[in-house]
C-alpha cells in the first residue's frame, strides 16, 4: 500500500479531509519567469491545479482560479498564492456552465485587466464497473466539466489573449491507455489531447502557444473521491517508480509551458507519470 486507505463520498474532492495531505508547495525558489503576468486556472482551488497556481504566484504572477465549492480549499489557495507575493482572486461556479466561464473572465479582467496564460484543470470523475450504467445525464455531466469547459474558457478567454499568451491544458495517461472503470473520463481526456493540437495548429499564426501536461497517478482529492478505501491505498502503487506523484512534481511542467523558456513549444505533451511509457 502506498497511501492510508480513505475515500470521499463528494466530487471532486476536498483536500482538507485528505491524509496525508498533498505535496504543493514548490520546492525550489522563484526566478521570475511570470512576472508580470495573469494567470487564470480552473480548479485552481486544490491538487494540481492549487499547486500550479503557488508556483506561478512565486515566479511572479497574480493568480485567479474557478473552484465548485470547496471553499476551505479554495480559502487556503488564497494564502497560499498570497505569501508568494501573488495577488489572488477566487471565483466560485460550475465551469460546465458557458455563463460561469464568461464570469470568470469578466472577473478576471475587472480584478486584473489581462490574462497571459490560461489553464483549463478542472476535472471530475466517476468508476462505473458495467458500460451499461452510463446514463445520458451522468454523460452530459463529466462531459461538461471536463471538454466542455475548455471551449467554453478559451471562446471567453480569446478576446483578451494577446501575441505570446500560452494555453495549457490538462489530459491525462489515461488518454493514451484508458482506464477500465473510467471510460467516459478517458474519453474526455482524449477528446482533451485533439482539442489541444487542433487548437494549436489554428493559433500558431496569432503568436498563442498551446500544450498540454498529461499526468499520471498523482495524489490529489480526486483519487479518495473517485475510489474505495482499497483502489485509494494502492494507488501509483502501479508506477514504475512504485508511488504516486505529488501534485509540486506535475506543477512545474505547467510553470515552464506558461513561460517563455517554451517560446518554441506548441501542440505538445508533457508526461509526469512516474515512469510509464507513453
Amino acid at each position: 500500500m502506498t497511501m492510508p486507505a480513505q475515500s470521499q463520498s463528494h466530487q471532486p474532492g476536498r483536500e482538507a479531509e485528505m491524509h496525508p495531505r498533498p505535496e504543493y508547495e514548490p520546492r525550489f525558489p522563484g526566478s521570475g519567469r511570470l512576472d508580470g503576468k495573469v494567470v487564470l486556472i480552473t480548479g485552481g482551488d486544490s491538487g494540481i491545479g492549487r499547486a500550479v497556481a503557488v508556483a506561478a504566484a512565486r515566479e511572479g504572477a497574480d493568480v485567479a482560479f474557478v473552484y465548485l465549492d470547496e471553499t476551505d480549499d479554495a480559502n487556503e489557495t488564497v494564502e497560499a498564492i498570497s505569501r508568494e507575493g501573488g495577488a489572488a482572486l477566487a471565483i466560485a461556479g460550475d465551469v460546465g456552465s458557458e455563463k460561469v466561464c464568461q464570469e470568470a473572465v469578466r472577473q478576471t479582467m475587472e480584478r486584473f485587466g489581462r490574462i497571459d496564460v490560461l489553464i483549463n484543470n478542472a476535472a471530475e470523475q466517476h468508476t462505473r464497473d458495467d458500460p451499461a450504467d452510463f446514463t445520458e445525464e451522468s454523460l452530459e455531466r463529466t462531459f461538461r466539466t471536463n471538454i466542455y469547459s475548455f471551449f467554453f474558457m478559451v471562446k471567453a478567454a480569446m478576446p483578451h489573449l494577446k501575441r505570446g499568451a500560452s494555453i495549457i491544458n490538462t489530459t491525462s495517461i489515461t488518454a493514451f491507455q484508458g482506464h477500465e472503470q473510467l471510460l467516459d473520463y478517458s474519453a474526455t481526456k482524449g477528446a482533451i489531447l485533439t482539442y489541444t493540437r487542433s487548437l494549436s495548429q489554428r493559433l500558431a499564426s496569432d503568436g498563442i502557444r498551446v500544450n498540454a501536461v498529461a499526468p499520471g497517478p498523482i495524489w490529489t482529492p480526486l483519487i479518495p473521491a473517485s475510489f474505495d478505501e482499497e483502489k485509494t491505498a494502492e494507488h501509483g502503487s502501479s508506477a514504475p517508480m512504485g508511488r504516486p506523484g505529488q501534485p509540486n512534481e506535475v506543477a512545474p511542467a505547467f510553470i515552464f509551458l506558461a513561460s517563455e523558456d517554451a517560446s518554441y513549444i506548441t501542440g505538445q505533451v508533457i508526461h509526469p507519470n512516474g515512469g510509464t511509457p507513453t
